[in-house]
């Protein structure tokens, strides 16, 4: 009898561990299946949300929008007849200041701007007539117009602020730093000229039109100045 007990208590024990084995493997896959199912339900407000996280992200980072303007009004349509001798490529620091003083701490703006620019020189061929060349002697006598600054402009790309200070109880001047490009402008075409680049451009001009003469047929040339009329 008493093994007959004890088989019926194991045969019991194990049928209730059955059971709640049975049991716990269902409450799994129903909460497997609950997961899953909240998941496509929440699928949305999380798509919502990151879209929602990409907007903001926009609005504090914007991308600008340039958008010409279909119109173009054309002013002016004119021939040239330059022939560019020479280029500068420039560098120059441009300090633009405004409200400094006692008060500059409070009210100063002042700003570093470092500018690249290009300047280009050479002679307008347009201002060379007939009588600025003769023939004296077999010597063909050339008198070039004046040499000319033709492009002194600022490479925006390159150019750039490095530094801005402005004082405690000002936002600062908002057209400093347009009135530092105009300086720049016209720093690095003054610089140009002080280094030369006008009487660089003339020999340039000189040595082009030398050649093109020589082809020409014209082996002995002389440039004359453009004061000395013949």
């Amino acid at each position: 009898m008493t093994n007959d007990n004890n088989l019926r208590s194991w045969a019991l024990v194990i049928g209730v561990l059955l059971i709640v084995a049975l049991g716990a493997l269902g409450v799994v896959f129903a909460v497997r299946e609950s997961m899953e199912q909240a998941r496509e339900v929440f699928q949305p407000v999380n798509d919502m949300t990151s879209n929602l996280g990409t907007q903001v992200a926009s609005a504090l980072n914007p991308t600008p929008t340039v958008i010409p303007d279909p119109v173009t009004i054309i002013y002016q349509v004119r021939s040239l007849a330059r022939l560019e001798t020479i280029q500068y490529s420039i560098e120059k620091v441009v300090t633009a200041e405004t409200g400094q003083g006692v008060f500059g701490p409070l009210f100063g703006d002042r700003l570093l701007f470092v500018a690249h620019g290009e300047v280009i020189a050479g002679i307008d061929l347009q201002k060379l007539g007939p009588q600025d060349m003769w023939v004296e002697g077999g010597i063909l006598y050339v008198r070039l117009p004046q040499t000319e600054i033709f492009v002194a402009t600022l490479n925006n790309e390159k150019s750039y602020v490095y530094d801005r200070d402005t004082g405690l109880l000002t936002h600062g001047d908002v057209n400093l730093e347009t009135t530092a490009r105009q300086a720049a402008e016209d720093a690095i075409e003054q610089a140009a000229i002080e280094d030369g680049i006008l009487e660089q451009a003339r020999l340039n001009a000189e040595i082009y039109m030398e050649r093109l003469l020589d082809t020409l047929g014209f082996e002995d040339v002389i440039f004359v100045q453009p004061t000395l009329v013949p």
